[in-house]
């Protein structure tokens, strides 16, 4: 992904529940729509907020739980 032609590298892998990250941006709304289409790709469940942190504008992307598709019993 890019923000105002620079590469940004979200390493999901490493992305775990409880944790979050801060993507610096300007349009922070198409960033969070990539951000929300990426993460239901891999099935995970995020929830992205627009703010402004040390004076900085981005977007903040919590990871919660993972996610459990429809009709289908949760992990016992």
């Amino acid at each position: 992904m890019q923000v105002l032609g620079l590469p940004i590298l979200i390493e999901w892998d490493k992305f775990h529940p409880g944790t979050s990250f801060f993507i610096p941006c300007i349009d922070r709304k198409s960033v969070q729509r990539f951000v929300m289409q990426e993460a239901q790709r891999l099935k995970i469940s995020v929830v992205c907020k627009q703010v402004v942190e040390q004076k900085v504008y981005g977007l903040r992307v919590w990871r919660l739980d993972v996610i459990v598709p429809p009709h289908s019993s949760p992990p016992v």
